[in-house]
């Protein structure tokens, strides 16, 4: 079998394909999940916490030369070293709804697949058959 063979049997297997469409319906997702977050989430937050702009809030580690602004951009151009904590706390918001949502929905897809269990109905055993009857056999005697 070539190679091609081999490789158009794999591609074209269910597996490979659902991923693919995964990998696309979740990339979509992301951005739908940066929305939220960016533009409803931590505007809220923002004001909340007194600053709208998260991207901005960090702390210098170092003394920043003359005539460099003190903005993350600027400062990381000129090589100073800064502790730029806003951006980590958008991401881990961001993270943190995603891990929401995608809880929520395996839970939702696991209820839905949760199948009652249906007992068979199998006759009893035997032995136990044989005690039933000495019981309905004694109870007609007294």
């Amino acid at each position: 079998m070539g190679m091609m063979q081999e490789f158009k049997e794999f591609a074209i297997k269910g597996n490979v394909i659902d991923l693919a469409v995964g990998v696309i319906i979740g990339a979509a997702f992301s951005k739908i999940v940066d929305s939220v977050v960016g533009d409803l989430i931590m505007p809220v937050v923002g004001a909340v916490i007194g600053k709208l702009d998260f991207s901005n809030m960090f702390v210098v580690l170092r003394s920043v030369p003359p005539g460099i602004p003190t903005t993350l951009d600027a400062l990381k151009k000129a090589g100073v070293p800064v502790f730029a904590y806003g951006n980590f706390i958008t991401v881990a918001v961001n993270f943190a709804i995603l891990a929401f949502i995608i809880f929520l929905m395996v839970k939702q897809i696991n209820r839905l697949k949760r199948r009652e269990v249906v007992k068979p109905t199998t006759a009893p055993a035997e032995d136990i058959m044989l005690l039933r009857e000495i019981r309905d056999s004694l109870k007609k005697q007294a």
